[in-house]
């Protein structure tokens, strides 16, 4: 290995510039040296590598014991030979001699050590890294997007890179190499064996291969993310009056984030919606232009669940507290306001209260509330949506279903023939109550059904036949 003359200066460069202890460094190149040592020389030689500061080379040393005879060159060494080197050594006594320098150990032998102290390098830059950023972990950092990798951006942060990876960024926006970047670090590493988080970021479960040599791990995607921005924007949140209660986030489009405060004075979401919604657009700009809902936190979910579905208007919340549903009826004009487009609205509300929320219209509550339109949803095939459009052409129970025509329940059904048949004949295994046995005996008996009018129209005959023979016998 050349220019060993410098290894003082490299050292001392390589400590400025990386950060790392120097000792170490020396260390690292000891270790090495052993190893190149060992590989050209053999393993059973006792070798001792030092490092000389004031030189600033790299001494190796052999140690043999002194014998009589010798046996063993590698480990042994004649009295007379040892007392040409030191004239006090005795039998016994251990000779250290100084074996050769590292030039002279060979192309292979140079490169072991090489990688050696690139390895050791590495792992004591990591260490360092390690160290600067552990207590930054949970926090937003800034930083120079530096490249793309299939996908996954690398973000520059000013001592060392961190992954972005590809799941975690914000659909809507793309960055450009060069761009300054916020985000929030997910995880620090301590080592590549360490194991991934996967709370909250999804893509890292599928994906751990990827990111196994990736030491700081961003997100721009996870809820936390959002909460840390509004903590910096919102002076009341730093400071513990305005308390973040909930985040729930589809990236890019839209988000929900409940807010409570401690003092009466204080109104939460005022503070965070800040002066002519100043807070509150610094927060979208820097999420490029995801919409954001501050709603106040409330222990009732009845009440809570009403500030998480606004815009919409609420009507009635049954709550169940054992399956910890919510049951939210709204005016039939609001439904899809509170539903949202896809689902959104209510999606990210469950998220945000953690109970299971059924939205329903006025009118399918009240539709409920009928024995007769319950009676159809237990019929096979049938849902809300079909049970509601057999409601309204005045088929409001299971009797006068089986009336229908198959080519009309196709036609408010719009489905096929095939579901048709399989809904009439679900309703064919029904018993009905109005042609059920008992309720057929029960009609006889109090005049009503086909065989009682029979009996009532034989007595009729019998009566006009008796009035007859009175009025001939007159």
């Amino acid at each position: 290995m050349a220019g060993m003359e410098n290894l003082k200066r490299l050292l001392d460069q390589i400590c400025r510039d990386k950060g790392i202890d120097k000792g170490l460094l020396v260390d690292a190149i000891e270790e090495a040296v052993r190893s190149a040592v060992k590989k050209k020389y053999g393993s059973r030689r006792d070798i001792e590598v030092q490092y000389n500061d004031e030189i600033g080379e790299v001494e190796v040393f052999q140690y043999r014991t002194v014998v009589e005879t010798v046996y063993d060159e590698e480990t042994e060494i004649s009295l007379e030979e040892a007392r040409q080197r030191d004239t006090a050594a005795g039998i016994d006594d251990d000779i250290g001699e100084k074996l050769t320098t590292i030039a002279e150990l060979g192309r292979i032998a140079a490169q072991s050590a090489k990688q050696v102290i690139i390895h050791r390098m590495r792992d004591a830059e990591r260490e360092v890294i390690y160290e600067m950023y552990r207590e930054r972990e949970g926090s937003v950092v800034n930083g120079i997007v530096q490249r793309f990798e299939r996908g996954d951006m690398i973000v520059n942060l000013g001592r060392t890179d961190a992954l972005l990876p590809r799941d975690e960024q914000i659909p809507k926006r793309s960055f450009k190499q060069g761009d300054r970047i916020r985000a929030y670090l997910v995880q620090v590493r301590k080592s590549n064996r360490d194991a991934l988080k996967e709370d909250g970021v999804p893509g890292l479960k599928e994906n751990k291969t990827r990111f196994r040599d990736s030491q700081l791990i961003l997100s721009r995607t996870c809820s936390e993310f959002l909460a840390k921005l509004f903590e910096m924007e919102v002076p009341e949140i730093a400071e513990g009056v305005v308390k973040i209660m909930g985040v729930s986030r589809d990236p890019g489009f839209r988000a929900k984030i409940a807010v409570s405060s401690i003092e009466s004075d204080v109104d939460p979401v005022g503070a965070c919606v800040g002066l002519k919604g100043s807070r509150v657009q610094n927060v979208v700009q820097e999420l490029q232009g995801e919409r954001i809902d501050i709603v106040p936190w409330s222990p009732d979910p009845a009440k809570y669940v009403c500030n998480a579905l606004a815009p919409a208007q609420v009507s009635m919340v049954i709550v169940d507290d054992e399956r910890k549903s919510l049951l939210v009826v709204v005016p039939d004009d609001q439904l899809s306001l509170a539903i949202g487009r896809q689902g959104q609205n209510v999606r990210l509300a469950h998220r945000l209260l953690g109970w299971r929320i059924d939205v329903k219209s006025q009118r399918r509550y009240d539709n409920l509330e009928d024995s007769g339109y319950r009676s159809l949803l237990e019929i096979e095939g049938i849902d809300e949506n079909l049970a509601d459009r057999l409601l309204a052409a005045d088929i409001s129970s299971v009797a006068k279903l089986a009336t229908l025509k198959r080519e009309r329940l196709m036609e408010l059904g719009k489905f096929e023939g095939e579901m048709a048949d399989k809904i009439l004949r679900s309703v064919a295994l029904m018993e009905l109550p109005e042609f059920s046995p008992q309720a057929k005996n029960e009609g006889e008996e109090n005049g009503q059904g086909p065989l009682a009018s029979d009996k009532r129209q034989e007595t009729d005959t019998l009566g006009d036949k008796s009035a007859a023979a009175d009025t001939d016998t007159q």
